[in-house]
């Protein structure tokens, strides 16, 4: 493809993405955008903050992958995923790639050795968007065997295109339905923080509490069983009956179930948001 085509193409593709904006239509539309400049496998929108557990806000992941790629991440190791620490770390880029800010020692992590390992990937880069309070979207492309490794030339084009998505996502964000759906105002940590403490207290048992409480501030089975002195199949016990109790079948379902529950924090007044989120409607 000649550059004046595949200019044409991107300006083509990129109009559909910008008319697309405020709308569930524009992440296909802008990862659609992006794979006719360069070619990449499982497309993944994460919305990060320091505060709450990630959210998926789009995917393109086969069904048979989704719990190695998403509830396994969600299950504590995204907490040591370099795009993860680098943004909650004041990034200054809009463009990383995994193999360059780990100085190409990820398979000596805990991180690789927990979970990036069996995921099969070769590699991965990111666009990274930071928002108000703290909220960071990462637009993640990941590159499987069947693919390869992004060439240079790849590797060229895709940095070239990290201002304009960027700030697409950026005013995406902007829009008031994403804005209330999806991210944290300042101001509320300590709303944040009480969450975390009563979620699910009205359905648990104190020990199941504890366990969840772990769990949604990202802490895997082997870190909950340590800090909380107990077997490691005690914990996993706990975890299914946590599953069960709050009719969840996923990492993905209890963060989606607790980000929810947080509009009802205020009415909660103290005690579980989410006996009144869960409460019928009058």
């Amino acid at each position: 493809m000649t550059d004046i085509t595949q200019l044409s193409k991107w300006n083509r593709d990129l109009s559909q993405a910008i008319a697309a904006l405020g709308t569930d239509a524009f992440f296909p539309a802008l990862i659609a955008a992006i794979q006719g400049q360069v070619r990449f496998d499982y497309p993944q929108i994460w919305l990060y903050h320091k505060d709450l557990p990630p959210q998926v806000l789009y995917h393109e992941i086969p069904a048979d992958a989704l719990g190695a790629q998403v509830d396994t991440y969600l299950d504590g190791p995204y907490r040591e995923d370099p795009f993860y620490q680098t943004s909650m770390n004041q990034p200054r880029s809009k463009f990383y790639r995994l193999s360059r800010i780990t100085a190409g020692k990820l398979r000596e992590t805990q991180y690789y050795r927990d979970y990036y390992a069996d995921t099969g990937t070769v590699d991965e880069a990111i666009y990274l968007s930071r928002l108000r309070a703290g909220n960071v979207i990462n637009v993640c492309m990941m590159r499987l065997p069947r693919t390869g490794a992004f060439t240079e030339q790849e590797y060229e084009t895709l940095y070239l295109l990290a201002e304009p998505i960027s700030e697409l996502i950026k005013t995406h964000s902007e829009h008031d339905d994403f804005a209330v759906t999806h991210l944290i105002q300042p101001g509320i940590d300590h709303q944040i923080d009480l969450a975390f403490r009563t979620f699910g207290a009205s359905m648990l048992s104190p020990r199941e509490k504890d366990v969840l409480e772990l769990m949604l501030r990202g802490y895997g089975t082997d870190t909950s069983a340590d800090r909380l002195g107990i077997a490691l199949e005690t914990v996993r016990r706990h975890r299914k009956s946590i599953y069960r109790k709050l009719d969840v079948s996923s990492q993905t379902d209890l963060f989606s179930l607790f980000i929810n529950s947080l509009t009802c924090l205020g009415q909660a007044a103290g005690d579980d948001p989410l006996r009144i989120y869960m409460a019928p409607s009058q």
